[in-house]
């Protein structure tokens, strides 16, 4: 399997805010999932990936091509979903498939057209008439139909009921089924992610404090619930972070196989993204 995505210690100082030596990798056939706070980083990752800014260091391929050298190539083989639609709302689909046929070599017009129709898009109205929604469907729609190898989401799903985020999930399930293909994709919706991510990095402060395959991850980080006492007497470098509540405590365990045989009395359930995310944002994760 080869890798779709390498992004090798990449680095972008705004002054006030630095990404900070961030590297993870997305192979072929798989999705990525990169997770962090409001302004942990992600968009930025993104527009280096894309060379809509300039990165002050480190090295980003798609499928073995440098991002920046080889611009033009990378592009034709990137599809990119943004969380704001980018089409004019005076445009109707007809049109927008028009134009866009113009821009992308590998334009497909009638995967467009099976789009269109698949997500029932109306295709006279404009896009002004559109909910959030049917325009998140259309911009997927064109996405697909520029034929891409790489597909780059940032936050697409976000504001989305749940019925039409498992719709467009299942979407992004069916395109890596062919190991040619692979998806990286932000978002704030971490159920999401544990449905359809192979891997996840996570960013915190610039940082990437945590990337691995999805399953592993999980399955290793555990959630303590105890009393003050109990959690007094755990040893501190086996937790990841806790929070101490009027009623109890809470504290997330790096690796609950381990912790369990050492504290047989104490219960650890399964983690989720959501966990980790919360517990280590008080604290880098080693």
């Amino acid at each position: 399997m080869s890798n779709a995505l390498e992004v090798c210690h990449l680095t972008k100082d705004y002054g006030s805010f630095k990404l900070d030596d961030v590297s993870f990798t997305v192979p072929g056939g798989t999705i990525m999932g990169l997770i962090g706070e409001n302004g942990a980083g992600k968009s930025t990752t993104i527009k280096c990936i894309l060379n809509l800014i300039h990165r002050d260091g480190g090295e980003i391929s798609v499928f073995g091509l440098d991002a920046v050298r080889d611009e033009r190539a990378v592009k034709s083989q990137v599809g990119v979903v943004l969380d704001e639609s980018l089409f004019h709302d005076t445009l109707n689909p007809v049109q927008i498939g028009k134009i866009l046929s113009k821009l992308y070599p590998n334009w497909d017009g009638g995967c467009y057209g099976d789009y269109l129709r698949k997500f029932e898009l109306p295709e006279k109205k404009t896009v002004k008439t559109f909910s959030r929604g049917m325009k998140m469907k259309l911009a997927i729609a064109a996405a697909f139909a520029a034929r891409p190898r790489l597909l780059i989401l940032d936050e697409a799903t976000s504001g989305l009921d749940p019925v039409v985020r498992d719709e467009i999930l299942d979407e992004f399930l069916n395109f890596i089924q062919d190991e040619d293909h692979a998806i990286l994709i932000s978002s704030h919706i971490t159920s999401d992610l544990e449905k359809a991510a192979d891997y996840i990095t996570y960013l915190h402060k610039g940082r990437a404090v945590l990337t691995g395959a999805k399953d592993e991850l999980l399955a290793a980080y555990g959630k303590l619930v105890c009393s003050r006492t109990d959690l007094e007497r755990v040893d501190q470098s086996l937790l990841a972070g806790s929070r101490v509540g009027q009623f109890g405590c809470e504290a997330l365990v790096r690796d609950r196989h381990a912790f369990a045989r050492r504290y047989p009395g104490l219960t650890v359930d399964p983690a989720t993204l959501e966990d980790i995310m919360v517990f280590t944002g008080k604290g880098d994760v080693q």
